[in-house]
């Protein structure tokens, strides 16, 4: 297990862990993500906390912070999947904007409005330890739908998320569901955890339907993207019921 931990900070983090654990330790156990999205969003809350600064300001700071330590894996994603979303025509021409390595304006738009998005709403926070917490249980929360996909997100293609598929079992989910407790403990209101776990389920699969209408199926690209999307959806829904 701890073979599979380092795997999985190695994959989702640039952490100077030592010598490279076996890709496979995590592979058969993806219900871990959420523990990557305690870490990062574990260092982004310090620094929110530590630091003296205005909330834009922690904000901006926090959220560069973690796409830093998760070297910008998953914000590559998103840029790619909003080339696909973008993109007109069929199916394989949708596949190819979102498979290639080129940057459009569907990637662009997409990667500022959910950025700009999720800073705002982390910097409407004022207080300091709701912020904190609320960053990391939208980090442990984008990575919970990551595991969401990578259980239950048929592959279009042959490629990294369909390996992960394959050494997915079904059952996988459940752990992955109780590695959020800690972060449905964390100190924010009742009904603010209410409306996120709600939301924490319902943008994994709209994520999963359009990418099946879309692309035929689920790639790395569409897994990035939904952890990037869920955090912001998170941390809206938060910043809105707390506003």
């Amino acid at each position: 297990m701890i073979q599979a931990i380092r795997a999985l900070l190695q994959f989702t983090t640039i952490l100077p862990l030592g010598k490279t654990a076996p890709f496979d330790a995590f592979a058969r156990n993806t219900w871990l993500y959420p523990l990557s999205g305690y870490v990062t969003g574990g260092i982004g809350a310090v620094l929110i906390l530590l630091l003296p600064a205005p909330p834009f300001i922690l904000a901006v700071m926090a959220t560069g912070l973690i796409f830093l330590i998760s070297g910008a894996n998953h914000l590559d994603g998103l840029f790619d999947f909003g080339d696909g979303l973008m993109a007109h025509g069929s199916r394989e021409k949708r596949i190819k904007a979102l498979t290639d390595r080129q940057m459009g304006t569907g990637a662009l738009a997409l990667g500022m409005i959910i950025t700009l998005l999720a800073i705002a709403s982390l910097s409407s926070l004022h207080q300091t330890i709701i912020a904190a917490s609320a960053l990391i249980f939208a980090e442990a929360g984008g990575k919970w739908g990551m595991a969401l996909l990578t259980t239950y997100g048929r592959p279009f293609h042959e490629g990294l998320h369909s390996a992960l598929y394959k050494n997915t079992k079904k059952w996988s989910i459940v752990p992955a569901t109780l590695l959020l407790i800690p972060a449905f403990l964390l100190p924010l209101p009742f009904n603010a955890k209410l409306a996120a776990c709600i939301v924490l389920v319902l943008v994994p699969l709209f994520m999963r339907f359009l990418a099946y209408r879309l692309f035929g199926g689920v790639n790395g690209d569409v897994t990035g993207a939904t952890g990037e999307i869920n955090r912001c959806a998170l941390l809206t829904v938060l910043a809105i019921i707390l506003f």
